[in-house]
């Protein structure tokens, strides 16, 4: 996947720089970021992996400003996030897109409400604005037809697709996925993926994937970010990860990879 940049438009959408975080009293102190730095390149998609309790889901609380790093630079665009009084973050956050764990969607909501929440809410488009958008978004995700219902109705593939829908109303350059598959059997998994893969080239918003879901979501990664007792790896490519000399990293793929160590290169889907 190629990305293009304009001169006036820096290639990097986030930086850590220097990022550390620490949960626990002042002597029982767990760190779970240490002094860490890494960049997520504008245009593309980041996977952040790990095993439990390493950081991931952290790492997209403090890019959207909901933690609060002990030190370093957290930026987006250039903006350090730490920084920014409550006005200036909320400000932030509208270029924001979120896709939670369990879609979030509203129960008391159809699925045509659902999306049209951050229409409402943020924006002074009229109900004839909102409908045109909400059903052209409908149609791309094929979801047509399905907008009376509400999310009890819906299968978990579904819901998945919904809460998509909902994150990208405000065009946002950037969209965090937070586990986006829990639940989901296999073959749905992958479907979900080609969907985030399609629609992340379609629209080219940057996205960052925290997900368990390994090897199947390095699929569709053009970078791949690796915690590990609070430090981070860096990989362009998945073949990179089965390479490495690092013993942890090693042992990470061995547990999670199986059968990548005899795959020659990487697919992705398309």
């Amino acid at each position: 996947m190629s990305s293009t940049t304009s001169k006036n438009v820096p290639d990097t959408a986030i930086e850590f720089d220097r990022v550390s975080k620490s949960f626990g009293q002042r002597n029982k102190k767990h760190r779970v970021l240490n002094n860490i730095s890494f960049t997520i390149p504008r245009g593309l998609t980041t996977v952040i992996a790990g095993g439990s309790g390493q950081g991931k889901s952290v790492t997209l609380k403090l890019i959207l400003g909901l933690l609060y790093p002990d030190s370093g630079r957290i930026l987006v665009d250039g903006i350090n996030v730490p920084s920014l009084n409550k006005r200036e973050l909320l400000k932030l956050r509208t270029r924001f897109g979120v896709l939670f764990q369990g879609s979030a969607l509203f129960d008391s909501l159809t699925v045509f409400e659902n999306i049209a929440l951050p229409l409402r809410e943020r924006t002074k488009m009229s109900e004839d604005e909102i409908r045109a958008r909400v059903l052209a978004t409908l149609d791309q995700l094929e979801l047509t037809g399905h907008e009376d219902k509400f999310p009890a109705q819906l299968s978990g593939g579904m819901k998945k697709r919904v809460g998509l829908a909902r994150a990208i109303q405000l065009e946002p350059e950037i969209v965090l996925f937070d586990e986006p598959t829990t639940g989901l059997d296999p073959v749905m998994t992958r479907e979900i993926y080609q969907l985030f893969d399609t629609m992340q080239k379609k629209l080219g918003y940057t996205a960052v994937i925290v997900s368990h879901d390994i090897p199947g979501v390095f699929d569709i990664a053009d970078q791949i970010i690796l915690l590990n007792k609070g430090e981070v790896d860096v990989f362009g490519d998945v073949n990179e990860i089965v390479h490495s000399e690092k013993p942890y990293i090693r042992e990470f793929a061995e547990m999670t990879m199986g059968d990548l160590f005899a795959r020659p290169e990487k697919e992705k889907c398309h």
